[in-house]
């Protein structure tokens, strides 16, 4: 009985296959887009960055939906980098909270499947989900101006009521 020895690179595991360290070129559009929204600006001296988006996110109504629209065109960019669903969830989780483009697209180069030579139509099923994620997001910002319309009007009432007395 003889053994056979292996070299560990003559295995085709699929652990092995996807390599979790590389780094995937991103189209320089969205890197020029990220950048604009985030990092555009520098404070001197204290090393802060702030971009389009906090500027015009001070404009009421307009400024965080169209900000938003921003975020959503980089998240709908990762379905064609074949960025795996967690990671899109987790994408989807920034915009909700921090709206940090530049994390977004950091996490597309990680995880990214394809570079941007390869890019192509994503599957049905990702669309699907990247546009389940697009609508709750916008369900929760519709939300939440509906309550601070609410709390304007309690406010305003109180006010009022307030006054007249």
């Amino acid at each position: 009985m003889t053994m056979e020895v292996y070299k560990e690179d003559e295995f085709n595991l699929p652990s092995q296959r996807l390599d979790q360290t590389r780094s995937v070129t991103i189209d320089e559009s969205l890197e020029r887009l990220s950048w604009l929204m985030d990092d555009l600006i520098r404070v001197p001296g204290l090393g802060w960055r702030f971009g389009l988006d906090a500027i015009v996110g001070l404009i009421p109504g307009f400024g965080d939906a169209a900000t938003s629209l921003v975020s959503f065109y980089i998240l709908v960019a990762a379905v064609r980098y074949r960025v795996p669903r967690v990671t899109l969830l987790r994408m989807g989780l920034n915009i909700g909270i921090e709206k940090s483009n530049q994390m977004n697209l950091d996490l597309m180069r990680k995880r990214a499947t394809i570079s941007a030579g390869e890019t192509r139509k994503g599957t049905l099923s990702d669309w699907l989900f990247v546009g389940l994620i697009i609508l709750l997001l916008a369900g929760l910002a519709i939300g939440a101006a509906a309550v601070s319309f609410a709390l304007l009007l309690l406010i305003a009432n109180q006010f009022s009521k307030a006054l007249s007395a």
